[in-house]
């Protein structure tokens, strides 16, 4: 995977978590299919998941840093 696409799936990712985790998307959309009884659960697997995209963040970021700092010494 190259460094924008990695980039681009995790923003998309950390940006997705970060909704789910701060609003009410989910907790509707799970009572809308009547799967209400989950909400309980949702805190065990979304903050995990926000961490999990925001490090994939910084590390796309990192590894996009350290290939143009690469690409510029080899020139």
């Amino acid at each position: 995977m190259n460094d924008k696409r990695l980039l681009q799936v995790s923003g998309i990712g950390a940006v997705i978590t970060a909704l789910c985790c701060f609003t009410s998307i989910l907790v509707v959309l799970l009572g809308v299919v009547v799967l209400s009884s989950l909400v309980g659960y949702l805190d065990l697997v979304l903050f995990p998941a926000l961490a999990f995209f925001i490090a994939l963040t910084a590390y796309a970021l990192w590894r996009r840093a350290h290939n143009k700092s690469r690409e510029r010494t080899h020139v």
